[in-house]
């Protein structure tokens, strides 16, 4: 399946599961297109949910999940840690973690499969909920490093689209509660749509490559 068809097809997946289990489901599919081990879609906040880590959505072996959820794993995983004040991608290879027990931790989910690589992307929503879409790997670096460059766009848009979409299943947000988009946010999402780069729909528009990925 060509780039740009697995992504679209996966959108339209993801827009048109009608339950949280055809979700999943479709998590678990998209994961097996983009040749990867495992997705994670955890809501670590909801303005609709007084708890913590409201949703956890993911294609982790059931032993692993077990293990995390009795052991509390949720208060010692650096990644739930970092991203949930973070904005940017988190590059597991990059991070340092900072005690035996986080490396131990890392070891123990690399001993139920969970990948070797992994990368983390915060997601912030209109009504100040936030989600950590993750990605895993146990392909060679190299494989990795490749599909890192080529995929981080789609991964980001795809990130996006499970959160919302997980949210108004869920019961957490209705559809009435998306906020109206402006002209130029429209502008920038039609163009990206159609296959314009950031910086080509900044010199169309007459606006910063900066402005464009604000409006995106």
């Amino acid at each position: 399946m060509l780039s740009s068809s697995r992504f679209f097809y996966c959108v339209d997946q993801i827009s048109a599961s009608p339950t949280m289990q055809d979700l999943e489901t479709t998590l678990d599919e998209v994961r097996h297109i983009y040749a990867i081990s495992h997705m994670v879609l955890h809501v670590t906040r909801s303005s609709g949910a007084a708890a913590h880590n409201p949703l956890l959505m993911l294609t982790y072996p059931p032993e692993w999940v077990k293990q995390y959820l009795a052991c509390d794993y949720f208060s010692i995983d650096p990644v739930v840690r970092l991203g949930r004040r973070g904005f940017l991608p988190l590059e597991w290879s990059a991070s340092k973690w900072d005690s035996g027990r986080e490396i131990g931790f890392f070891k123990e989910a690399m001993a139920f499969g969970i990948g070797r690589q992994g990368v983390t992307l915060p997601v912030r929503g209109p009504h100040g909920e936030r989600s950590l879409f993750t990605v895993t790997s146990n392909h060679p670096d190299s494989y990795w490093r490749q599909f890192r460059m080529e995929s981080m766009r789609d991964l980001q848009f795809l990130a996006h689209h499970l959160h919302d979409r997980a949210m108004v299943l869920s019961g957490m947000r209705t559809c009435t509660d998306f906020p109206k988009l402006s002209r130029r946010e429209l502008q920038c999402l039609q163009m990206t749509a159609n296959g314009f780069l950031a910086k080509q729909i900044c010199a169309r528009l007459f606006i910063s490559t900066s402005a464009v990925q604000l409006y995106l």
